[in-house]
């Protein structure tokens, strides 16, 4: 396990920008990771913010699909409550554009690769890996119902036949699903979230916690508690530093080839996400755990 100070990266040296296709281990000719051609774009509808010259480089030919997210989150999102009313100006910037980076950390690899994103409530950061990437099977796990249903509206919408939705809590899953890739964004502590991701890992899976700029601190201060629990490589990369406003900083821990699930156990509260969202249940309401698949705009 290595550290850093200064929130640099971990992983052998600087972090470069990912301003490019061959950045992310694509090539200029990649259908889905080049920038697209064609016509001025319309103007964005009163209250939705401009798409920043970035959102080609992150998005490339699905900057239609991701521009629409955007509109979405502008709309419903606001008045759902997913997204602050403050946050409209900052959409593209602090969340869009913040979550669509991370694809350029899960390698091109056969079509289908799992992701699984924990605590999704608006989508962030799964729907858009989603977005950018049509080659990803992503998995939102999400516990309030509500925030599924809006998930699964959203995902019929941009018409997403990648996205499977759960209405379950992360440990409920353990037995369930397993990915190479674990999500989560303003979910919770390193070492928390760890307890409640890592059992969803596959052998080498690695989770992927979108953090601020404390992310190095964090490591230092829960390495130790994260190792006993079977981590074997952890570190914080910065992605898109000069791409875009904001580049994203991604604290990755890695697991090895098992864990031992004893270390493990149901806490109580236990959903992941649930903490930073307890606030939104009706009085007397719990989270049922119970899991629902949406696969495009097919429910079962």
């Amino acid at each position: 396990m290595t550290d850093s100070d200064g929130g640099s990266p971990l992983r052998g040296g600087a972090a470069e920008p990912r301003s490019s296709a061959t950045d992310s281990g694509g090539s200029a000719d990649d259908p889905v990771l080049a920038e697209p051609t064609g016509p001025e774009r319309p103007e964005p509808a009163p209250g939705v913010p401009a798409t920043p010259a970035a959102a080609a480089a992150v998005f490339g030919t699905r900057l239609s699909l991701a521009e629409e997210f955007v509109t979405i989150l502008a709309d419903t999102g606001i008045s759902h409550g997913l997204i602050g009313p403050r946050e409209a100006p900052r959409l593209w910037d602090r969340h869009v554009l913040n979550c669509g980076l991370v694809h350029h950390v899960i390698p091109v690899g056969r079509p289908g690769q799992r992701v699984i994103d924990i605590g999704s409530g608006a989508g962030l950061p799964g729907l858009v890996l989603a977005i950018a990437r049509p080659d990803l099977e992503v998995h939102l796990v999400e516990p309030l119902a509500r925030r599924t249903g809006w998930l699964s509206g959203v995902t019929a919408r941009l018409e997403l036949e990648n996205v499977v939705i759960h209405t379950a809590r992360a440990e409920s899953m353990w037995d369930r699903i397993s990915a190479p890739w674990v999500t989560a964004r303003a979910v919770s502590g390193i070492l928390q979230l760890a307890h409640w991701t890592l059992p969803l890992l596959e052998p080498r899976g690695s989770l992927l916690a979108l953090k601020g700029s404390r992310a190095g601190e964090e490591l230092r201060e829960h390495r130790a508690a994260l190792t006993r629990l079977g981590v074997v490589d952890a570190g914080v990369e910065v992605i898109g530093a000069g791409l875009a406003p904001e580049p994203t900083i991604v604290l990755r821990v890695t697991i090895g080839e098992s864990i031992d699930r004893r270390r493990f156990r149901i806490q109580t509260p236990s959903s992941a996400g649930s903490a930073r969202r307890r606030a939104d249940r009706p009085k007397g309401g719990r989270g049922t755990g119970s899991a629902s698949r949406t696969r495009g705009r097919r429910t079962t």
